[in-house]
């Protein structure tokens, strides 16, 4: 059976062109028109991938796709962003809170199904990282929680352990200060000591990993990002 996928839109003209064409290639279709409903959606028809407007009634789309990332039951659901904005940051905003895409209108629905197919596939790939994984000279057993580098054991923090199985997980996607913050420390709201608290960590990881510390990127004003691939 092919996958169920939410449509998120205000906009009835493109919920009717979304719902045809998916239903034409064979998805099951749920739709919603504000960010209410949305949420309710998502809780009772657990689709495969959610298209999410960014600009929606009662609940913006971004602040949708925040709470979705932010509850362990709906963090994997893949999100494709959909708006009429076309501004660079704009779109990093939407990347940085968990989006796995992000498509601006107008579109063409071959161009949508495309990507519909593009981040199911790389979800299905990246669903679950293995017990032992080798980065250049460094070693992560996941499930002894133990790093080494150059077959040498790192002694971490289970903060600093965390912190980099997060950012590894990102698979070179943009993690911001907030997120990292929300997701390790559970801090909601950041305020400046707290965001302090993620380049402190972040700072000690990079000299506890030494040669393999320039895999962690800082993304100015933005946040951090992990380089899996040699540069």
């Amino acid at each position: 059976m092919k996958e169920k996928i939410l449509i998120v839109d205000d906009e009835k003209d493109i919920v009717r062109m979304l719902d045809y064409n998916l239903k034409k290639e064979g998805y099951r279709t749920v739709t919603a028109a504000d960010g209410e409903d949305a949420l309710e959606s998502v809780k009772k028809e657990r689709p495969d991938l959610i298209i999410l407007d960014l600009m929606l009634p009662r609940i913006d789309g971004l602040e949708v796709c925040k709470i979705l990332k932010k509850d362990s039951k709906t963090a994997s659901t893949p999100v494709i962003m959909l708006t009429a904005k076309a501004q660079e940051s704009d779109k990093i905003v939407g990347l940085e809170l968990g989006a796995d895409d992000y498509v601006t209108k107008p579109f063409s629905p071959r161009e949508m199904v495309a990507r519909i197919r593009a981040v199911l596939r790389r979800t299905q790939e990246k669903e679950k990282l293995p017990e032992v994984l080798k980065i250049g000279s460094m070693s992560i057993d996941f499930s002894k929680i133990q790093v080494c580098i150059k077959d040498k054991p790192v002694e971490l923090t289970s903060k600093e352990f965390e912190l980099l199985t997060t950012l590894i997980k990102a698979k070179g996607r943009v993690l911001s200060r907030d997120y990292l913050l929300d997701n390790i420390w559970g801090f909601d709201h950041a305020m400046e000591i707290q965001t302090r608290t993620v380049d402190v960590h972040i700072r000690t990881l990079r000299k506890k990993l030494k040669s393999e510390a320039g895999r962690i990127i800082t993304v100015k004003n933005y946040g951090y990002r992990f380089e899996i691939e040699e540069g």
